[in-house]
């Protein structure tokens, strides 16, 4: 997780430059942002990592900017840290998407555990996010036939009932399902079917 950065957004310097700190001598790669607007003016620049939170910030509050983000489609997760009066407004980021809220004051090995939790599993999401842009281009590279054929075999027809619903010959089908399983690199309908799912739920 060499390449990952744990974006710490709170507005009083004292809070972010010590953890920062934590982060650092953890082996973690920090990046400071004063502001919640600070932080979506370089949203662009931002890849693998998670973010962290404060609540309570003028301008935009965390639980604002948990909204905007997803709104946009965000995927990283988010950890928000909250002082006791705020952990109502943290059920409802949880809510809202965030991964993990930390109640102020945080002990610094819980926070670094709630972190690489948060590194972990953005790591297995960004991971499962490329595997399904790649299924999703062996779909595109299908004729239409092809794909019609793979919809009847995900819906799990057989040749007949293929050949019969698209109006061409069994022997057809069995033409177009070999040229399916080898641009999706299935070597089973089961791994099929799997791959043709998990491009449905991206």
């Amino acid at each position: 997780m060499a390449d990952v950065t744990v974006h710490v957004i709170d507005d009083d310097p004292a809070v972010r430059d010590s953890l920062g700190f934590l982060l650092e001598t953890a082996d973690l790669h920090p990046r400071l942002h004063e502001s919640a607007i600070a932080f979506l003016e370089v949203l662009p620049e931002v890849q693998a990592g998670c973010v962290v939170t404060d609540v309570r910030m003028p301008e935009m509050t965390g639980l604002e900017l948990v909204r905007r983000l997803k709104a946009s489609n965000f995927r990283l997760p988010i950890i928000m840290i909250t002082g006791h009066a705020d952990v109502p407004l943290a059920v409802e980021a949880m809510k809202a998407g965030v991964a993990d809220f930390i109640e102020k004051p945080f002990d610094d090995d819980a926070f670094l555990s709630a972190v690489r939790m948060a590194l972990s599993a953005g790591e297995k999401d960004r991971h499962g996010a490329a595997e399904a842009a790649d299924i999703s281009a062996r779909i595109a590279s299908l004729s239409g036939r092809e794909r019609e054929v793979l919809e009847g075999l995900v819906a799990g027809h057989a040749n007949k009932v293929i050949a019969f619903d698209l109006g061409i010959s069994p022997r057809t089908v069995e033409i177009y399902r070999a040229n399916v399983m080898t641009k999706m690199k299935a070597a089973s309908l089961s791994e099929l079917v799997r791959l043709a799912m998990i491009a449905e739920r991206a």
